[in-house]
């Protein structure tokens, strides 16, 4: 037996005694890829990036090991919501202009100790000023570094849009400013680098664009690592005290743990390996999270129907944002119909030994957007479920 029809053949085992559609993590495989997040980060803290996990049980699982240390959060909410819960060590790693959210977090003590926001523009601290609410707590802020290589005079760029703050001197004065209004503590810089540490640099049967991918992924750390310390020199110029340089995520982390500069890494895709990060020649994790679909139909030779499945992922629509079909191997998408909202066609030879209420267990393209489609996760280890927790959406809340 191969080793994904052993694993199918747990996973089928395990939740024998449920009905699908259901979602697990794989306990080992969760574990090791853990355990490999932290080797590839030398020494230095992992921040668990709690959009890639979105499951409390998970969060304290893995905050649980060695090497692990604190939460980047995606928004205001959540974060408030994660420090009510005992997490001490929250970063919101987007702006938010959540004013409610604002005023709970300058009212209380607690939160204001736990959770610290994310600002890269003097209008995002005036709008927690204006929302405050007679609130007094000292407001904890990062400041966010844009991190796109910029080349041809900055008329090509390679990276996401996030922060305006491109050079020292940007986020120097921007320091300036934080460090002289009362209210508002600077306490560190983030910088994440998605176009190498959320871009692939192998591409099947593409070797011509995985050789650019790479070339430009090396370019860009070497530029990187030069204008980041540059940037924490300057701003430590200005708030000699900062506690923390943050930076990497899951497809970059030994390179980001490398730069003297950086204190801490951020990860969090790494682990439950989803489909997305198949594609990187620097580490190989192990699928954990997956979740299954039951036949439902047997419209033909070749072809089973099962429920449901049209989970795609955000980001640019095409091909690589949809769930795979993943056990039993050999099973593909019908290209006139793809995955559906209701029910998805599945074409191969493997389907001809499915029966009707058999899974098929999907993977899907990006990590923590799976669990905003199921309640719980079904924690197996061998061939058991050791436990069911719920999601986010488990627990009542859907973010964004």
């Amino acid at each position: 037996m191969t080793a994904p029809a052993a694993d199918r053949a747990r996973y089928d085992r395990a939740t024998a005694h449920l009905d699908a559609p259901l979602a697990i993590v794989d306990l080992d495989a969760f574990d090791a890829n853990a355990a490999d997040l932290v080797r590839r980060a030398a020494g230095k803290p992992v921040r668990v990036a709690s959009k890639s996990v979105r499951c409390r049980a998970l969060l304290e699982r893995v905050l649980a090991r060695d090497g692990f240390q604190g939460i980047m959060s995606f928004t205001l909410a959540e974060s408030l919501w994660l420090a009510r819960s005992g997490f001490d060590d929250i970063l919101l790693a987007y702006p938010s202009a959540d004013r409610t959210g604002f005023a709970e977090l300058a009212a209380d003590p607690k939160l204001a100790g736990a959770v610290t926001v994310m600002v890269d523009d003097p209008a995002q601290l005036d709008l927690i000023d204006a929302a405050r609410g007679g609130g007094r707590e000292v407001v904890r802020v990062c400041l966010e570094l844009d991190t796109s290589l910029k080349v041809l005079g900055g008329r090509v760029r390679v990276g996401a849009r996030r922060s305006p703050l491109h050079s020292p001197a940007q986020l120097a004065e921007l320091a300036r400013s934080v460090a002289r209004r009362p209210g508002f503590r600077l306490v560190g810089i983030m910088a994440y680098e998605g176009h190498i540490a959320g871009v692939g640099d192998t591409v099947a049967g593409r070797p011509l664009r995985s050789r650019a991918i790479r070339l430009m992924q090396a370019a860009a750390r070497r530029e990187l690592a030069g204008r980041r310390a540059a940037v924490v020199r300057a701003v430590r110029a200005v708030v000699p005290d900062l506690e923390f340089v943050n930076g990497g995520g899951t497809g970059s982390v030994q390179h980001t743990a490398a730069e003297d500069a950086v204190t801490e890494i951020a990860a969090g895709s790494g682990l439950y390996v989803p489909r997305l990060f198949d594609n990187y020649t620097s580490f190989t994790g192990r699928p954990a999270a997956l979740f299954a679909q039951p036949v439902v139909r047997r419209p033909g030779v070749g072809a089973v129907t099962v429920l449901g499945g049209g989970y795609p992922a955000s980001g640019v629509a095409g091909p690589d944002r949809l769930p795979v079909p993943y056990l039993p191997e050999g099973l593909r998408y019908d290209p006139q119909e793809g995955p559906g909202e209701v029910q998805t066609p599945l074409l191969g030879s493997p389907a001809d030994d499915l029966l009707i209420g058999d899974r098929v267990w999907f993977r899907h393209a990006k990590a923590g957007e799976l669990c905003e489609r199921f309640a719980a996760l079904h924690l197996v280890r061998g061939d058991e479920v050791t436990a069911t927790v719920p999601t986010y959406r488990g627990e009542g809340h859907t973010f964004l």
